[in-house]
């Protein structure tokens, strides 16, 4: 009896330590990679090719109070545009929320003057996609 009290502690130590290790490496993959990293990162270089793996066939963009839906190859001809103007100095993220539905707002400096960027990321399918961004003037 005395012996398989002894197996049983040890295997259900084993298990809680095995999931303890499978749930943290879970939380960090959650933490530190995916598609809302990705665009933040994105945004960070000025990167429109990056950007562009995320966006959504139908793309809202909003620059200075100029808003319009584009498809996904005229919005990366407006971003690039975007950014080929107004180079990247840094990128400031300030708030970020949602589960279904991921946004982020930020402070965007740039060579042409200091936005706040806002952008939105919607679960379609098994991915996210970038369905939104918008430019506002400070």
């Amino acid at each position: 009896m005395k012996k398989l009290l002894i197996v049983l502690v040890v295997l259900l130590g084993g298990f809680i330590s095995a999931f303890a290790v499978s749930a943290g490496s879970m939380e960090d993959d959650h933490t530190f990679a995916g598609p809302f990293e990705d665009v933040v990162g994105a945004i960070k270089q000025g990167d429109v090719n990056a950007l562009s793996r995320y966006l959504d066939n139908n793309v809202e963009i909003n620059i200075s109070g100029k808003a319009n839906s584009y498809s996904k190859a005229q919005a990366e001809i407006i971003l690039k545009d975007f950014f080929s103007k107004n180079q990247v100095k840094s990128f400031e993220l300030l708030h970020q929320g949602g589960d279904n539905s991921r946004y982020g707002i930020g402070t965007l400096a740039t060579s042409g003057g200091t936005f706040r960027l806002s952008f939105f990321l919607q679960k379609k399918g098994g991915s996210f996609v970038l369905n939104e961004l918008r430019f506002e003037n400070k």
